[in-house]
């Protein structure tokens, strides 16, 4: 008997097949438009491009011409590229302009779905920006699709890493804009840390289209973009730590799989700290419990994750003594990237590389609240369904699944489930050979660089000729993706690796003709074009007879979507495909999140060596174990975000004190304001209201004014005379403050003084966020354990920031006004003086000059080498000559 929610979908349909179905007379109209587009000649395309932007100026909507504008885009692509959009590709069009994600399969032609959107949004001038998954994408697309945008009368930008500040502004300034989701979030914390409107290069953020969007915004949305600066270097503390670690036994420390974390048990503390004291890091007398203790116990900890949380060669690998981590969803390398809180460098020192100083945050936001800011979101990608309620709740996107344009021919095959990690290896390596025999092609996808070149031995073995692409062949990435539908490929790829670029069975053509065109380069290019297009049809045919490309997994992924990302490189537009994942109960996600059920049904059914177990209800029980795992890690993001959110709220009101400055062209009002309250703060203080004027502190109070006002004033006197109040004593405060700034501004010159209180407010303003960005950063490592006293640790985060951010404002007024106070005109003296000082500075930067060995000092220290310091006992006075101990100079941890 059918349930009623099933027999309402065989009437009504699906809520999504309703969303498609309504957009269907739209595409209608833009085929009727097809033959008056046609008619138009190269610069009536452009003219319609003029005509559009004039009537949205006038006051039409985008949905009113996006008809229009839709046929006009499709002809200029025509035109441009030889590409014809497909119905769907319309329909996909439609979908990411009404602000909704587009899932399209493999092959379906996305590159070209976002020119539409792009073209009709861009019309209102505010800029729009396409965000892809890497530089080398961001370059292509741009490049590509720019040929589009040029035909309708627009300009395209690119923007990459370390690209010069004028041509990143140019690349901003145009209609639409590639880059990757990295670039537009650093450059977005850049532009507010920039101390003029015109070095900023953002111009608002208006609507953006998000090539695979799960990728960017839901695997990437799990780290933040931190910009950082060095701070102090503790190498040699690493190093140290480092070598406890391999000391600790399995009783030491438990590992929690499930949530990634290590922690340390009371017996592996205990033997820890005596490891610690014979050692001297941790002084005698000294708990690893105490307060002083926080920095060991820190690096401690982060030892320890780096040594049992982080594989070589599966997080991270070793290029040329540098730790390059490695993305687990991609598995390409993320070069530049760090992990922060010193975890990088403990994995420096476990692996014996030069360890690169410590960074402290400067500025930080993350992907959620970054593309939060976009008027309007959309996105493209061939999986994402599973992740619709996520993308609802955090980013307001609806999913909707376009209709492929030619029906999926590819077979799916049930997973088959072996006891062994041994057998389900035997197992691949046969259904390979038997693939290979008929010349299918086979694409392997593993989960790790290890996992694949440990297949790629046992194939090599099997005298299985094969291509590897994992971090390690990163600049082959593309050469070895177009070979990868070759008649007879064999090609193993770690976690995807090679998005963005086609797998074409019998091969890619364009790569083809280029290889041909090299081996011969005296022969007539459109020759070589014509013989190897004749070629490829043949190979194309032999590949289909063999049944198209085969995809292999060799395990399954936490997340559903990351499988059928892969499965879906198998039978784009129609093409033959199959796909086939083969498992065992020793892999990761079987082994941690599996359910005991699964396990008893296959030992029940006693299995043989080397026996499969394949049934739709294992492809179930599979699937929920996926479903149980992406809900939690949906939960950890979710809640990572109500924290951050927090400091977002915070992070908007100073960028938009920060962009109010800027536009500003006086500030005197601003500063006087502070100033007022300054002097309020100060009486308050030391003559609190309603208080006798025994029992005031006029002394505290003078001593205050002299520093944070730099004026010698007879406040002890004024607070003696009869009937004088704390009012009175303000309103003097106020006035000779007031008269102070006035001849200021009048020896600086009224220009000049605007521009100095321009640049302070900034420069404290950027000071005190950094400095509360960290107090931050430490009040969310402790405050979790606010949950043991039954107190909910994200109220008390809220609560303890919003009392934070209070005193910094607070601290940034009394900052402020006593810097404006104490600034005067340099004497001519001062000026030659710190421009030779300069000077000199600039030559030992050029000369790469060590700095000067300090007065006092022992022979051949240098402050910058830990290695000329000799071994002093932490007791004994400090090499440098400074007259302190070691461990209170030079020797600190902190």
């Amino acid at each position: 008997m059918l349930g009623i929610g099933t027999v309402a979908r065989k009437i009504f349909g699906t809520p999504n097949d309703r969303r498609v179905k309504l957009a269907r007379p739209l595409v209608d109209r833009i085929n009727a438009l097809e033959p008056e587009f046609e008619a138009l000649n190269d610069a009536g395309l452009i003219d319609k491009t003029n005509e559009f932007r004039k009537r949205i100026t006038d006051g039409e909507s985008l949905d009113a011409i996006l008809p229009e504008a839709f046929a006009n885009c499709r002809e200029a692509a025509r035109r441009a590229l030889g590409l014809h959009a497909f119905d769907v590709q319309l329909m996909g069009g439609i979908f990411l302009h009404q602000g909704n994600i587009s899932e399209m399969k493999t092959g379906e032609g996305k590159t070209l779905v976002a020119t539409f959107p792009c073209y009709l949004n861009a019309l209102s001038g505010k800029g729009v920006h396409v965000v892809t998954v890497n530089d080398y994408l961001a370059k292509r697309d741009a490049e590509w699709m720019g040929k589009v945008y040029s035909a309708l009368g627009m300009t395209t930008g690119v923007v990459y890493p370390q690209q010069p500040e004028a041509e990143k502004k140019a690349a901003y300034a145009a209609d639409v804009t590639y880059a990757t989701n990295n670039e537009l979030g650093f450059d977005y914390l850049r532009d507010n840390m920039k101390s003029s409107l015109d070095e900023m290069n953002q111009r608002g953020h208006n609507f953006a289209v998000v090539d695979e969007v799960d990728s960017i915004l839901i695997d990437e949305a799990r780290t933040p973009l931190i910009i950082s600066g060095p701070s102090h270097d503790r190498s040699e503390l690493y190093q140290t730590i480092d070598t406890l670690i391999p000391e600790l036994e399995e009783g030491d420390y438990k590992i929690d799989e499930k949530t990634r974390n290590v922690t340390f048990t009371d017996d592996g503390n205990e033997y820890l700290e005596e490891l610690l004291k014979e050692r001297g890091i941790l002084p005698e007398g000294q708990s690893l419990y105490d307060p002083e203790s926080t920095t060991i116990v820190h690096h401690v900890n982060q030892s320890l994750r780096a040594h049992k949380m982080f594989q070589k060669d599966k997080d991270y690998i070793v290029r040329g003594n540098e730790v390059v981590l490695i993305d687990e969803f991609t598995g390409r390398m993320m070069a530049g990237r760090r992990l922060s809180d010193g975890l990088h460098q403990a994995i420096e020192a476990k692996e014996g590389c030069a360890i690169q100083p410590e960074n402290v945050t400067l500025a930080s936001v993350t992907f959620q609240n970054y593309f939060r800011l976009y008027d309007k979101l959309a996105g493209m990608t061939g999986t994402a369904v599973t992740e619709a309620e996520e993308f609802m709740e955090i980013y307001g996107l609806g999913v909707i699944e376009v209709p492929t344009n030619r029906p999926i021919a590819r077979i799916d095959k049930d997973d088959a489930v072996y006891r062994t990690a041994q057998e389900k290896y035997d197992a691949i390596v046969a259904e390979i050979r038997e693939a290979h025999g008929k010349g299918q092609p086979i694409l392997v996808g593993t989960t790790s660089i290890e996992k694949s070149e440990m297949l790629s031995a046992l194939l090599t073995k099997a005298g299985i000729r094969h291509n590897v692409l994992n971090a390690r062949q990163h600049e082959q990435e593309a050469q070895i993706v177009a070979d990868a539908g070759k008649l007879g490929a064999v090609t193993i790829a770690t976690n995807m690796a090679g998005r963005g670029t086609d797998i074409k069975l019998g091969g890619n053509v364009e790569f083809k003709v280029m290889e041909a065109i090299a081996a011969e380069p005296g022969a007539d290019p459109e020759a070589i074009r014509r013989r190897i297009e004749e070629e490829h049809k043949a190979d194309e045919e032999a590949v289909k007879v063999a049944g198209g490309l085969f995809v292999l997994a060799t395990e399954r992924h936490e997340s559903r979507r990351i499988d059928n990302q892969l499965r879906g490189r198998s039978g784009r537009q129609g093409d033959p495909g199959a796909s086939a994942f083969f498992l065992s109960l020793e892999d990761d996600l079987m082994r941690i999140f599996g359910s005991e059920r699964l396990e008893k049904v296959l030992s029940t059914l006693g299995m043989k060596e080397g026996e499969a177990i394949i049934h739709p209800w294992v492809n179930k029980s599979l699937e929920r174990a996926q479903a149980k795992v992406e809900a939690r890690n949906f939960d950890i993001r979710k809640q990572l975000l109500k924290f951050d959110d927090v400091m977002n709220e915070q992070r908007k009101v100073i960028f938009k004190q920060r962009l109010d400055i800027m536009k500003a062209d006086d500030l005197s009002e601003i500063v006087s304001d502070m100033r007022a309250e300054v002097i309020d703060e100060l009486v308050d203080q030391y003559m609190p209201p309603k208080t006798y004027a025994d029992q005031w502190d006029t002394e505290g109070l003078y001593a205050a004014v002299l520093e944070k006002l730099n004026m010698d004033l007879p406040v002890i006197d004024w607070a003696a005379e009869e009937g004088v109040d704390d009012e009175e004593i303000i309103e003097r405060l106020d006035k000779a403050a007031d008269e102070m700034m006035a001849a200021k501004a009048a020896q600086f010159g009224p220009d000049t003084m605007r521009m100095i209180e321009k640049q302070v407010l900034l420069q404290t303003i950027d000071s005190k966020w950094r400095e509360h960005l960290l107090t931050l950063e430490h009040l969310r490592s402790v405050v979790g354990f606010r949950g043991y006293a039954q107190r909910d640790p994200l109220n008390e985060y809220k609560n303890e920031a919003f009392q934070l951010f209070e005193s910094m404002l607070n601290s940034l007024r009394a900052d402020v006004t006593q810097k404006l106070a104490q600034i005067r005109p340099m004497t001519e003296t001062e000026q030659q003086s710190l421009m030779r000082e300069l000077e000199q500075q600039r030559a030992a930067m050029m000369a790469g000059a060590q700095p000067e060995t300090p007065e006092g000092a022992a022979p051949g220290f240098v402050e910058s080498d830990p290695t000329t310091w000799g071994n002093p006992g932490r007791n004994e006075q400090c090499p440098c000559g400074s007259g302190k101990k070691f461990k209170h100079c030079h020797g600190r941890l902190a």
